[in-house]
């Protein structure tokens, strides 16, 4: 027991700091993906109902290629591809200087790119269950397309997609554990450094699990009560 509360204290003989560091990179990353996954994700949903074939084409090739890829191996073709295509273009353009990507970045990009992927179709879904006589009435208010997407259809957008894009939020948080192997210093990383280090890969990858679990735990009563607050109008009518 004092074995393993010196392992886990603060300070150079423990590794306390280590792994709390880990704890706010993993939730920094998850945090910056989540409005870029969101928006892009709520872009390719409006892709997908628009009447144009090509946007319908493109989308229905980007979802199918997101979420049909292993989440690690888009991981990959992020990190050393575009670091790969970024030099190219740079030979190209008369540069000639070495350029790395920075892990953190590429881990938004690509968990960006899942993420979207998936809250994708949790936008085409809510835009399916709101009925075409809500466009109708915001247009016979007189509101433009863009004025009644934002003011009418957008409200009630949120609150259908929110328990789906919950769920999304949830394996996001999960896949934020993949950058330990671009060497981004997250949960995993410092772990599995300490396991190795110490010869106690049972503990500390228990102390890793312990933390996603209450990362969970806490993003589920975070999400219950804003699908709550999303709701508030419903209980008066």
């Amino acid at each position: 027991m004092d074995k393993a509360l010196t392992l886990l204290s603060f300070g150079p003989e423990g590794w306390g700091d280590e792994i709390a560091w880990g704890v706010v990179v993993t939730v920094c990353l998850a945090i910056v993906t989540l409005p870029f996954g969101l928006f892009l994700g709520f872009l390719i949903a409006l892709a997908k109902k628009s009447s144009e074939p090509s946007l319908q084409l493109a989308a229905n090739i980007y979802t199918t290629l997101f979420r049909g890829l292993p989440e690690l191996l888009t991981l990959f073709l992020v990190y050393f591809g575009l670091q790969i295509a970024v030099q190219v273009l740079l030979k190209m353009a008369g540069f000639d200087f070495y350029f790395e990507v920075n892990s953190f970045i590429a881990g938004v990009i690509a968990l960006s790119f899942v993420f979207s992927s998936y809250t994708s179709e949790a936008f085409l879904s809510a835009f399916r269950g709101i009925p075409q006589g809500q466009y109708e009435g915001g247009y016979a208010l007189g509101l433009s397309k863009g004025k009644t997407l934002r003011l009418v259809v957008l409200p009630q957008l949120i609150r259908l997609a929110l328990p789906a894009l919950g769920n999304s939020w949830l394996v996001l948080l999960k896949d934020t554990s993949l950058v330990s192997v671009i060497g981004l210093s997250d949960v995993m990383r410092q772990s599995g450094i300490a396991a190795r280090v110490t010869k106690e890969p049972f503990m500390f990858f228990g102390i890793a699990c312990l933390i996603y679990l209450v990362l969970a735990m806490i993003s589920s009563t975070g999400l219950v009560r804003i699908e709550r607050w999303s709701k508030r109008g419903e209980a008066t009518r």
